[in-house]
């Protein structure tokens, strides 16, 4: 299939040579941001450098780039609003260092605590697959440095919209049964949806998405709630491993 139509179909990272190629009796696939990573942190010391740097004005106009980026795309690209940003000044050379600030970012100490520690918890019952929605470069690159892709040793799926994606997703990693962790109800009800039974999904209630009223209230709750995703550290897979 050629790239261009590979990006058609939604994919846009995968890790081939990791792929599972026999059926598993559970597969965990994890989300990233504000489940495993605590990117609200991150945005926020993002525009905390844009005010310092660049003035109210010049961050409050990237985040208006970002937004309307956001609603044309369907997910966060922060180095894409960066590009357009730069198209109102050409000759501005501050674009170079707000590219290194986001490219350098130290994302291994926005992990959340014990997340490693969770991948590896999970790992005693099945595979563990980072599933990501987000662009084909800053994304990648996130996940690299915050030290997840090496976690799952590079089982990796980034996605535009990861919840339409399903099939691609067992067509990769067969299972029997899979487990989703994810901040956002939103994409676990999607799934859930086309799932149904063959998934278990898991709500970590982190970040702004899972604390907002009305996300709680729009769509069903999840099968499982943790306050903090170090909470799963406490919690026995084993019984899925078992079901008929």
């Amino acid at each position: 299939m050629r790239s261009s139509a590979r990006a058609a179909a939604g994919t846009i990272l995968t890790c081939r040579r990791h792929t599972v190629t026999a059926q598993t009796e559970v597969i965990f696939l994890l989300d990233v941001d504000n489940t495993l990573l605590d990117n609200d942190c991150i945005t926020t010391d993002l525009d905390n450098y844009l005010q310092r740097e660049f003035g109210q004005e010049s961050r409050d106009r990237y985040w208006t780039i970002f937004e309307s980026l956001r609603a044309e795309l369907g997910y966060a690209d922060y180095l894409g609003a960066l590009q357009r940003y730069r198209l109102d000044d050409l000759t501005d050379p501050r674009m170079l260092s707000m590219s290194l600030f986001l490219s350098d970012y130290p994302f291994a100490q926005r992990l959340y605590p014990r997340a490693l520690d969770v991948i590896t918890h999970l790992a005693q019952w099945g595979p563990t697959v980072i599933l990501s929605d987000g662009d084909v470069v800053f994304q990648p690159r996130k996940i690299h440095r915050s030290g997840l892709w090496q976690a799952v040793d590079g089982r990796v799926l980034v996605y535009i919209h990861k919840e339409r994606m399903l099939d691609a997703v067992a067509q990769r990693y067969p299972a029997r049964h899979y487990v989703m962790v994810d901040d956002k109800l939103r994409i676990l009800a999607a799934m859930k949806t086309l799932w149904g039974e063959r998934l278990t999904t898991v709500f970590p209630r982190q970040g702004h998405y899972a604390l907002d009223p009305k996300n709680t209230s729009t769509y069903p709750a999840a099968d499982m709630t943790v306050e903090h995703i170090g909470d799963l550290m406490d919690h026995d897979f084993s019984p899925l491993t078992r079901l008929p």
